[in-house]
């Protein structure tokens, strides 16, 4: 499967990972493990990947994550970077068949698929790759990181799946008639 990379997906790239960088301090805390709350830039790093596919994706959660932890944080946590680029990226990889560009993002059949693939995506890079990472990296305590995945995992489906399926299924909406416009010229 070849992939088509310009200067559109520079661009999203930039714009992707701004927006990324700007919702890092957005999040309500979920009140229960320290380091662990609803983001909203979550929603953007899905909508991207949806749009624009694997490598758009990988590259906002991996730019993105980082530069926002660098920022807000003082210092990158590269065990959460990792796993929010591995979520754009396999997100991102079914780009095509959720038709967000084309306007076809609008029947149940195509949200309902976008849905599973944000769910499955979550769950490797949070309940199986972030704890692992956290483990390996940083020594952390297997307890403490693995109930941190599960309710980043928790909380980033929701997220995922009311923002990132309404902003995808908006555009899709406005970019398909957009694009049906151009052809039709």
């Amino acid at each position: 499967m070849k992939t088509k990379f310009g200067i559109k997906e520079v661009v999203a790239i930039g714009i992707g990972t701004a927006l990324f960088i700007v919702l890092t301090n957005v999040q309500v805390p979920f009140g229960i493990i320290p380091n662990t709350a609803l983001q909203s830039r979550v929603a953007v790093l899905t909508f991207f990947a949806a749009v624009f596919g694997p490598v758009v994706g990988g590259a906002i959660g991996l730019i993105g994550h980082a530069l926002g932890d660098a920022l807000f944080y003082g210092g990158i946590w590269w065990s959460w970077v990792f796993p929010d680029a591995v979520f754009g990226i396999l997100v991102g990889l079914f780009a095509k068949k959720y038709a967000v560009k084309d306007g076809g993002f609008t029947t149940a059949k195509i949200m309902i698929f976008f849905n599973v693939v944000q769910v499955i995506a979550n769950a490797i890079a949070w309940i199986g790759l972030a704890p692992v990472l956290d483990i390996l990296i940083y020594a952390e305590p297997a307890e403490k990181v693995f109930i941190q995945g599960a309710l980043a995992f928790v909380g980033n489906i929701v997220v995922a799946g009311v923002l990132g399926t309404l902003l995808a299924y908006t555009y899709s909406k406005v970019g398909g008639k957009s694009s049906s416009l151009k052809k039709e010229d």
